[in-house]
């Protein structure tokens, strides 16, 4: 890639990220009274978290069967309250269970 187009990529997008940050500041300059507004404000982070996640979870392993038994482990433990590192462990655990399983047979 020749510094020209490098430059041209790398200002549009420092633009793109600048107005995306910017535009919110400039359309809401008083503070929010409405409650639905706030409230989709607020769960914005978590949607596109879980958009992004989600998807790559599912397609992460070679199987999708040790997928859903990660996916599976991860919301039983995170349904209890469990601490983060204990749903990643459970997470790992049950998705190198499955894998174990259906490439060898049995344990």
């Amino acid at each position: 890639m020749n510094p020209v187009t490098f430059a041209i990529y790398l200002a549009v997008m420092a633009g793109t990220t600048y107005l995306v940050r910017m535009i919110p500041f400039v359309l809401f300059r008083r503070k929010l009274k409405n409650r639905r507004l706030i409230a989709f404000f607020e769960y914005i982070p978590y949607t596109v978290l879980a958009a992004m996640t989600l998807p790559a979870m599912f397609f992460s392993t070679g199987n999708i069967y040790s997928a859903i038994a990660g996916f599976l482990a991860a919301m039983v433990f995170a349904l209890l309250e469990k601490s983060l590192l204990t749903v990643a462990v459970a997470t790992c655990l049950a998705t190198l269970a499955v894998e174990l399983i259906t490439k060898f047979g049995s344990f």
